[in-house]
């Protein structure tokens, strides 16, 4: 499979496109598009796919395009790897399956195809943390990355009322793409109290570049009430619930209303380890994160796993997990080996990130039994708490069995319950009929 050819972009049906590959890279955000980069430039005779789910590339950190980004670093990528006679990009395609060893079935809007590969990486990314408490399931209450998502696509918010809850620095960012849309942030609330933020800023010095961004997200969110040390205790809806009015926000020892028209609400990231479970990779029982070794390697020989997956720690760390798990992939060593101190820098970032917007107990006693936790089978809180297991509740509640398989009430229920599947459910995403190999 050493052999050069034209690159391939867009979505494209099985006769289009290469279906056999040195290097498989699965998601085109910051550490897929790393790992491609590095893979391919490695070697220009290797023949580097990358397969993404999304239209155009970048994942939720560079939605939209990295050739349409601030940040240089995305923008060289795109160009680098776009001008790549080695690489050929697969969008708005999904992985359904591993029919065999070294092959995963892939949909696209227009075909279907068996992809092969030699070296697999996996930059699955991660989700929102979204967590229940009553009245979340009412129309107007989003996940806080969802609500960016939307408005970064177009969905008009200008002069709505948004009010953007519950914890990390992604709140900032929500808030300042939902300001630069039109829109009246009235609040953000922040679960993490005072001395937590207080040390997590001071933790910054060891990451200038981390001091830049949140001035500047300060400036551009002057005059906006930031709340710490509050949550979210239930959101109201309008008198015949077709919409959220307001949310009720705990400070302290007190409740206070806030209006709205959208309650955006998510606690932080949890990893996609759908296809690495499927593939037999490890993961960790207490976060869910894909475990691997010091080359980004997993438990299974020769898939390679970056980024968010590994553990969630923003766009630096997710660059150069990818360069290093494509350059290990490539068989550089040596030249993977000089990102070492780097990633271990990176990762220490996303400790202190970690330890400082830890959840609170009081945000996972929001719900009531009545409160719902997984949506797709309207399974309430009063009817999980009492399962030990996911299989149990799997078993007896339909709970994580909806079209979402679990993706949503799944880190709901790791959350609350302390659940972790053990198995997922093939095809990974909806498919046509026609899709499946028989």
């Amino acid at each position: 499979m050493r052999a050069g050819h034209g690159c391939a972009h867009g979505s494209v049906g099985a006769a289009q496109v290469k279906t056999a590959y040195d290097i498989l890279v699965i998601g085109a955000g910051p550490a897929g598009l790393a790992a491609a980069h590095a893979a391919a430039h490695a070697d220009p005779l290797l023949s580097v796919g990358i397969v993404d789910d999304n239209p155009a590339s970048g994942g939720q950190i560079w939605r939209g395009g990295a050739q349409h980004q601030q940040d240089e670093r995305a923008r060289l990528l795109w160009r680098e790897l776009h001008a790549a006679p080695n690489v050929t990009l697969i969008q708005q395609a999904r992985v359904l399956y591993a029919p065999e060893a070294g092959a995963l079935q892939v949909q696209t809007p227009a075909a279907a195809m068996k992809l092969r590969y030699e070296r697999l990486i996996l930059a699955t990314g991660a989700r929102e943390l979204l967590l229940p408490f009553p009245g979340w399931t009412l129309p107007g209450v989003t996940g806080a990355g969802g609500l960016q998502a939307l408005a970064k696509g177009g969905f008009p918010l200008a002069d709505k009322r948004i009010v953007v809850a519950g914890s990390g620095p992604l709140l900032l960012a929500v808030a300042a793409t939902l300001v630069d849309k039109g829109a009246q942030v009235q609040a953000i609330v922040e679960q993490a109290g005072n001395a937590s933020l207080a040390r997590f800023a001071l933790g910054l010095l060891a990451t200038p570049a981390k001091i830049a961004q949140a001035l500047q997200l300060k400036a551009r969110l002057r005059g906006i009430p930031y709340l710490r040390g509050s949550h979210v205790a239930s959101a109201i809806g309008n008198s015949n619930g077709s919409a959220v009015r307001a949310a009720i926000v705990r400070t302290g020892s007190r409740e206070v209303e806030i209006p709205c028209d959208y309650l955006a609400c998510g606690y932080g990231l949890v990893p996609n380890p759908e296809l690495a479970l499927a593939l037999g990779c490890a993961t960790s029982a207490v976060s869910g994160s894909i475990e691997a070794d010091a080359w980004q390697q997993t438990n299974v020989a020769n898939v390679y796993v970056a980024g968010e997956g590994t553990g969630v720690g923003g766009v630096d760390k997710a660059l150069v997990e990818g360069r290093i798990a494509g350059l290990a992939a490539a068989g550089k060593f040596d030249e993977a080996q000089t990102h070492f101190a780097e990633r271990t820098h990176w990762r220490a970032f996303a400790t202190r990130l970690a330890r400082a917007f830890a959840l609170k107990p009081a945000i996972l006693k929001l719900a009531d039994d009545n409160t719902i936790v997984c949506r797709c089978e309207d399974v309430t809180h009063g009817d999980l708490r009492c399962h030990t297991t996911w299989r149990s509740a799997k078993l007896q509640t339909r709970c994580g069995m909806g079209p979402c398989q679990g993706r949503i009430c799944g880190g709901a229920t790791g959350a609350l319950y302390g659940w972790r599947p053990g198995a997922v459910r093939v095809p990974l995403s909806p498919a046509r009929v026609d899709s499946i190999i028989f």
